[in-house]
């Protein structure tokens, strides 16, 4: 099979203070997301899409958040070193289709910085990166800015 499908999803907690971290760039705002590592939400799920569609471990046990190292650890090295597994698979990128459900900070001023450094990472262009910015319309958890949620498809092909 010369294609494969992964979907990557996650959601942090919010908290006051920022920046905001998502998809590799602080974005300003008053808060910021808590979790393990550095909370990254878009990053790790393109990390968890990546290692689905080349049917290798989720992100939780490539990084355990029970181990130490992963404490504060920088979600973009994460990203990088799952990428390097799903290469020595023999795959490599075609396109991430990525969707962020945020009520604030708006991501609209955001969504191509934060292409471009996903595609850096992932050494790809930009046009492989497409990001949708979502709210909660002022419902449920993201309405409620209590967390922030990410999703992501990536179609990998084998060299």
């Amino acid at each position: 099979m010369n294609l494969r499908i992964g979907l990557g999803e996650d959601s942090h907690r919010l908290t006051p203070g920022g920046p905001l971290r998502l998809g590799g760039i602080d974005i300003p705002h008053d808060k910021h997301a808590v979790g393990h590592s550095d909370a990254d939400a878009l990053l790790h799920a393109v990390t968890d899409a990546l290692l689905g569609a080349a049917g290798l471990v989720d992100i939780g046990e490539m990084f355990p958040n029970t181990a130490e190292e992963n404490r504060g650890r920088d979600s973009a090295q994460m990203l990088q070193l799952a990428y390097d597994a799903v290469q020595k698979e023999g795959y490599h990128v075609v396109n991430l289709d990525c969707v962020v459900a945020a009520e604030e900070p708006k991501l609209a001023p955001y969504k191509q910085s934060i292409r471009q450094r996903i595609a850096e990472l992932l050494a790809v262009t930009p046009q492989q990166i497409n990001m949708k910015a979502k709210t909660g319309e002022g419902v449920g958890p993201v309405g409620e800015q209590s967390i922030i949620q990410a999703r992501c498809v990536a179609l990998l092909q084998k060299h």
